[in-house]
């Protein structure tokens, strides 16, 4: 099948035609001539309508998806139209926006690598540039946000990710509706100003609209969703609440080896921080048998301990009033 038939079947555009594919001198390119169909108007940029033409600027390439590793390129000559609205402005080409040098397709296809590639490496693999491929991720997400409807959102889900060393960090908010997934808003450090950017930027009308939100416990987070989502059933992190419960029993277990060294006597919690933090499934040998030993002392740290491993019950329920009387149990 010949470079042509593809190009007609899968990236045809009304008014325009594809001449003559070849190799450039060097044959590291592909080269197609792209001429506007015999009796087709030329468009008009600025309001979009057919205009009579005025003069052609010199051939500009513009450059499409590679084939088989080898870089292909649209060869036209942009005319310029006599506008009655706009005057003498260039046309409008349905391949390509502006004075990009990139197809849409290419720009697309670039984008759709940069999600599973760094930015250097779609650069790399596809012989182009890093800027190009940064280009391309710009326009597909500006593209993105112009077209976006944010009328049914009803769960979201918050997190942050560091970007660079020294505490820099990006707040990230997700739609995260059944069968809808997709990043809604970034915003600048996770503090409360840079959270409610995102409530700023949907409206209250919307916000009151949230039923469910997802969220870690850094307390900026808390307050912000307390505020604006108050509505909202609040979903917390298993994993973060895991690590409270970790953190208050190692302040336990510290506070409580301060006393009995204080006190002058034998110190029973020596070693045996990772004993109580650990899972029992990842416990070494000796740890087991140093748990074991550990459990038979009337310390505060053991009956915290005790509650921690008790609690690990509350994941396993399904029911709603289960789970809630539980909660009340080990709460009281």
């Amino acid at each position: 099948m010949e470079l042509l038939t593809i190009l007609n079947h899968c990236y045809r555009h009304r008014g325009f035609v594809y001449r003559n594919a070849r190799f450039s001198t060097d044959k590291r390119n592909i080269d197609v001539e792209v001429h506007p169909r015999v009796g087709s108007a030329a468009i008009c940029s600025g309001c979009h309508q057919p205009a009579p033409g005025y003069d052609r600027l010199p051939e500009r390439r513009f450059e499409f998806i590679p084939f088989w590793g080898i870089l292909v390129f649209f060869l036209y000559q942009m005319r310029r139209v006599q506008c009655r609205g706009c005057g003498v402005v260039v046309e409008e080409v349905p391949w390509c926006e502006g004075k990009r040098h990139s197809t849409k397709a290419h720009m697309l296809f670039l984008a759709r690598w940069a999600r599973k590639l760094s930015w250097l490496e779609t650069a790399e693999s596809f012989h182009t540039s890093w800027d190009k491929v940064r280009d391309a991720v710009e326009y597909v997400v500006t593209w993105g946000l112009e077209h976006r409807s944010l009328e049914s959102i009803r769960a979201i889900g918050v997190d942050e990710i560091q970007y660079a060393k020294g505490h820099k960090y990006l707040t990230l908010v997700y739609q995260i509706d059944q069968g809808l997934t997709r990043l809604l808003w970034v915003g600048k450090e996770r503090t409360i100003e840079s959270f409610q950017g995102f409530f700023a930027v949907i409206g209250d009308q919307l916000a009151g609209q949230i039923q469910f939100v997802c969220s870690d416990m850094w307390q900026p987070y808390l307050d912000v969703i307390r505020e604006k989502c108050s509505q909202a059933l609040h979903i917390l992190d298993r994993f973060h609440i895991v690590a409270k419960m970790n953190k208050a029993l190692d302040e336990v277990r510290a506070a409580e080896t301060r006393r009995i060294a204080q006190a002058g006597y034998q110190p029973l919690l020596k070693k045996s921080r990772w004993c109580i933090l650990k899972r029992k499934e990842n416990l070494t040998a000796k740890q087991q048998h140093r748990l074991r030993d550990l459990l038979r002392y009337n310390l505060q740290t053991v009956r915290a301990y005790l509650l921690k491993e008790d609690f690990q019950q509350f994941w396993k329920y399904n029911s709603p009033t289960w789970a809630s009387m539980f909660l009340d149990f080990w709460c009281n």
